[in-house]
């Protein structure tokens, strides 16, 4: 992952009004009162704070995010509803600052594509997530791989496919992290984006 262009890209939409999300994984989560809940690229932090309410104040949210500006937005939003019991976090989704087994539910939308190295963020969900933890992720896979022009390009990166992997592979890097069974909750037909197609698609899977 380029983490400059990423932070510069998303510090640059963080007081936009465009929609930064591919998907709705925060639409199937079930999180429920007590519960510990990760974000992915919490942005403007919308979905820990919807998060939040839903597992009240014996439950706690985080938010993982790399750009400054998002998380900045996030904190201020959090503080100015005088919602406690969240915590936002700058750090890479390759090594997530966070102990191993601590969370009941990881959440995702269109960020793990971002990364030049998504086995070690689904190694890392993994491990955050505690025995029996779930995670729902919204992403977009690719029908073949994605052409080197558009891989840094910042239009590209904002809409969330520039660095897409085909189904297979990324179905491929959720076993290997350890996740024996994934259920596909939705998933839509493929569209064009540039030279190629890309689908969109919301996942759940459980660690036993």
């Amino acid at each position: 992952m380029n983490y400059a262009t990423i932070d510069k890209r998303y510090t640059q939409l963080a007081e936009s009004t465009c929609c930064l999300s591919c998907g709705g994984a925060i639409n199937h989560t079930r999180a429920v009162n007590g519960e510990v809940c990760i974000d992915l690229g919490s942005g403007r932090g919308t979905d820990v704070l919807r998060l939040a309410e839903a597992v009240g104040d014996k439950g706690f949210v985080f938010g993982i995010d790399i750009s400054e500006g998002m998380l900045q937005k996030a904190k201020n939003t959090a503080g100015r509803l005088g919602v406690k019991n969240v915590e936002f976090i700058r750090s890479v989704l390759e090594k997530i600052s966070l102990p191993d087994g601590i969370a009941d539910l990881v959440i995702s939308n269109c960020t793990i594509n971002h990364s030049s190295d998504k086995q070690a963020v689904w190694n890392e969900i993994f491990r955050v997530l505690k025995k029996g933890g779930r995670f729902v992720v919204s992403d977009i896979y690719s029908t073949e791989p994605v052409p080197e022009e558009y891989r840094t390009d910042p239009v590209a990166v904002s809409e969330c496919w520039a660095g897409s992997v085909t189904r297979d592979e990324y179905l491929e890097q959720i076993r290997r992290a350890g996740f024996s069974s994934v259920e596909i909750i939705e998933e839509s037909s493929p569209y064009d984006k540039g030279k190629i197609r890309v689908a969109s698609w919301t996942l759940s899977g459980h660690k036993h």
